[in-house]
């Protein structure tokens, strides 16, 4: 049975409105007074409510409480790379240079922002061994898009139109097949093998001349580094394939493997998961994406490029370029700036090539750490070595406890659940992922409270499955959450529209 009233009733911003208050004071107008619309473009009332500004502060700051944050405690939701985001990441991109300009200025009034765009893409194809990137990309998501269109372009320019497969390990995230899908291909899975790599015998088998390429996390959603990442590239290459890289997991590969030495075609990056951009609700998503340089001349238009050599000590000019076969524009403008780019370069020169690979090396730590304190407890049904998470199951035999219960009675130990159910591979999955911001003592509390709960789920079930209980709301209705949405703001019962 769960519980879905509220503890506490909290007033709305309505509720707080008194007449007569007034939190804005505008002062007289230095411009002509314009008039108002036509009477009847005019509402005879709009119920807005009254408060001084004392009272919508105190009641959003209340409200903020409420949430969940990497800012207020451990964020271990695995494929996700939910790190502490650094504030001087956010004092960058508050900088009125950057946040006063408008990406249709004249180019010469904004080449300090041009400056940044073409730094990080050199950048980000240093750190991912392409030959090109471009920022334009509004997400993962797109740019996996993306990716699969210039692969798709790629292969029509050279008249090879009977490509129409592409392949997709069954540990795949699930925006791979329906990027693929969104452009009319068809999907065939590849199942992993014992020990969560691509199956080889069976990608063998799948690899003929109708196979567009192949799109491979790595590491996989399992946490686990593929052992034949060579072999799985050349048998893709031989039949005339290409690969794509999901990037999302970079994090455990930074200054340590580049994707496009080991021989993927193009990948894109998630700056709201590798590079601290902080993200979740929606946004800020950025999703450049690195190609190899066969596949340089097919990125959306425009790319950041010098345009004019500087003379001397004279800085270059920087401007757009078209790339000669490009699939054109992907976004409006040219990609989330200040939300996306002004924070990851900051990010990136905040930690150097150095730090990058300490940010890896860390992740990586903690994953191991804590999958060797929850193995005896939990079973992990592929236990080797990971990279940077790992799948445990959230069962227990005999029991019918399932791992969205051990999720809920995690928020009753102040933590924020793992991500559930994914990969769909692993029954009842517990997909963990630490990152390199989490110290020992967050990660051993995080450890003992998941070795508690699998006692509790032994000794008094009940308690998991009512769970959360300590929490303001109790266990909600997911299911029905995301069917009957609500989408527009609260009014008063009385009002009607005129």
């Amino acid at each position: 049975m769960t519980d879905q009233t509220p503890k506490i009733v909290e007033p709305t911003i309505f509720d707080l409105s008194s007449p007569g208050r007034t939190g804005v004071t505008f002062p007289a107008a230095d411009v002509p007074v314009a008039a108002l619309p036509p009477e009847h473009l005019l509402r005879s009332d709009l119920p807005l409510p009254e408060l001084a500004e004392v009272d919508v502060v105190r009641h959003y700051m209340r409200l903020s409480k409420f949430n969940y944050s990497v800012d207020s405690g451990f964020y271990p939701l695995g494929s996700c790379t939910m790190k502490y985001n650094p504030k001087i990441d956010e004092d960058t991109c508050r900088l009125p240079g950057f946040v006063y300009t408008h990406p249709l200025q004249p180019i010469e009034t904004v080449q300090g922002n041009l400056a940044l765009m073409h730094t990080l893409q050199e950048w980000l194809k240093e750190i991912s061994g392409f030959a090109a990137v471009t920022l334009q990309p509004a997400a993962g998501a797109h740019g996996e898009f993306t990716g699969v269109l210039m692969m798709a372009a790629y292969h029509k320019s050279r008249g090879d139109t009977k490509r129409t497969k592409m392949l997709i390990p069954d540990a795949a995230h699930g925006t791979n097949p329906a990027s693929v899908g969104m452009l009319g291909m068809t999907v065939q899975q590849i199942p992993s093998d014992a020990r969560g790599n691509v199956d080889l015998e069976k990608l063998k088998a799948a690899c003929d001349d109708t196979v567009v390429g192949m799109m491979l996390t790595n590491p996989n959603t399992l946490g686990l580094f593929d052992e034949h990442v060579e072999e799985v590239i050349k048998l893709v290459h031989d039949c005339g394939g290409l690969m794509y890289g999901d990037g999302a997991n970079l994090n455990a590969l930074l200054g340590i493997v580049r994707p496009g030495d080991v021989g993927f075609d193009v990948m894109h990056f998630n700056l709201h998961k590798t590079f601290a951009v902080p993200h979740g609700g929606g946004g800020p998503g950025s999703g450049p994406v690195g190609v190899a340089a066969h596949l340089a001349d097919f990125l959306p238009e425009p790319l950041v490029g010098i345009i004019e050599e500087g003379e001397g000590d004279e800085a270059p000019l920087f401007g757009f370029v078209k790339p000669q076969k490009s699939i054109g524009r992907m976004k409006a403008f040219h990609g989330h700036f200040g939300g996306g780019f002004v924070r990851a370069f900051t990010y990136i020169a905040l930690h150097g090539a150095e730090g990058l690979k300490d940010i890896a090396q860390y992740a990586v730590l903690n994953a191991n750490y804590l999958q060797a304190r929850l193995r005896d407890t939990y079973r992990v049904p592929f236990d080797r070595i990971c990279m940077h998470e790992f799948v445990a199951e959230g069962r227990f035999e005999g029991s019918d406890v399932r791992a969205l219960d051990i999720a809920k009675r995690l928020m009753d130990y102040n933590f924020h659940p793992p991500t559930n159910y994914f990969p769909l591979i692993v029954h009842e999955a517990l997909m963990i992922e630490p990152t390199e911001t989490e110290n020992k003592d967050t990660l051993d509390a995080f450890a003992d409270a998941l070795i508690q709960i699998a006692q509790e789920a032994k000794t008094d079930p009940d308690l998991l499955h009512n769970a959360p209980s300590t929490t303001l709301f109790g266990r909600m209705d997911e299911v029905k959450a995301a069917r009957e949405l609500v989408l527009c703001c609260w009014l008063p019962e009385n009002y009607s529209e005129a």
